[in-house]
């Protein structure tokens, strides 16, 4: 068993690290909002797999407390990525691997600066999971992550993907990282950038209306292709298919539970969103390759026009 650090205990971060707890690893969690709630109650999952819960998990407020560990999870919202070396770093040693799963683009490469590729890999989870009271995570509808490491070395993969056997979640690997966060994005960018532009809504509404249902698929369209642009340009030969990618992100929208997604929670709750790290950083990209992406800038300007009209906050 492996010894894990989740910094960035929130919704996602705390979901997924129980999973390895509930499968025999020690996971210490980096909690901060809801430590004194999980210190008394535990941390409960409601799940539609099954509820669980880890009734004395190990929890800290500083990393130091919880120091070197096998693996770490960097769950952090990319709003922090400022914050993301001095937490982590603590809970780094020479075998040290870090998964960084969190939402965007260019976020791997950072943490490269800092502690070298080699141990570098990316997660991207495609689940509806939500906050709930203090202590408590909703886990709505799917759930599977996928892994890739930031130089693309199969062995390394191999190793991330040996930490989740036997624990419930459905893990697959990606022999491009870049073209999995594509991926990604090509659901991030729409549903979020909509959620958040037509006023708070859920993904379930955005697809009840053709105007913007049709705006949805049009962005992801969008997002392939300037993936496919930043992919030829970095020498790979993973390519994204823009017509199957749409209509396979439409279709699990559609079969998906009604969902709040990310960026529009933050929103709505006045927090600081993710709109560098899931728009600004693939609309700069595709801008300095000259692909032409009008719903993208669109919906980036929006965003950030609207986080610059009230205050922001951060837990």
């Amino acid at each position: 068993m492996s010894t894990v650090a989740v910094i960035g205990a929130g919704a996602v971060g705390s979901y997924y690290g129980a999973r390895l707890a509930q499968a025999g690893h020690d996971v210490r969690f980096l909690m901060r909002r809801d430590f004194d709630a999980v210190a008394a109650r535990g941390l409960r999952v409601r799940s539609k797999d099954g509820d669980f819960a880890l009734d004395r998990p190990a929890i800290a407020r500083r990393p130091e407390a919880i120091g070197p560990v096998d693996w770490v999870i960097c769950a952090l919202k990319a709003t922090a990525i400022e914050e993301a070396r001095a937490l982590v770093a603590p809970c780094v040693a020479d075998r040290t691997r870090v998964l960084v799963l969190m939402n965007g683009l260019g976020l791997e490469e950072r943490f490269a600066e800092w502690f070298g590729p080699a141990r570098v890999f990316g997660g991207l989870a495609f689940t509806c999971i939500n906050r709930g009271e203090p202590g408590e995570v909703h886990h709505l509808d799917y759930g599977p992550v996928t892994i890739g490491h930031l130089e693309d070395d199969p062995g390394a993969l191999a190793a991330a993907a040996t930490l989740w056997e036997g624990a419930a979640v459905e893990v697959t690997t990606s022999p491009s990282l870049l073209a999995a966060r594509w991926q990604k994005l090509c659901w991030n960018i729409p549903f979020n950038g909509l959620a958040v532009t037509a006023g708070g809504i859920t993904t379930d509404r955005i697809l009840a209306d053709p105007g913007l249902r049709a705006a949805a698929a049009a962005t992801i369209g969008e997002v392939a292709t300037a993936g496919n642009a930043d992919l030829a340009a970095h020498g790979e030969r993973a390519r994204l298919d823009p017509t199957g990618v749409t209509a396979a992100m439409i279709a699990a929208t559609d079969a998906m539970a009604v969902y709040r997604p990310s960026t529009m929670i933050d929103f709505v709750e006045g927090r600081a969103t993710e709109v560098d790290a899931i728009f600004g950083e693939p609309l700069r990209r595709a801008e300095a390759l000259g692909v032409a992406v009008p719903h993208i800038a669109l919906l980036t300007a929006l965003v950030r026009s609207l986080d610059a009209q009230r205050p922001s906050r951060r837990d």
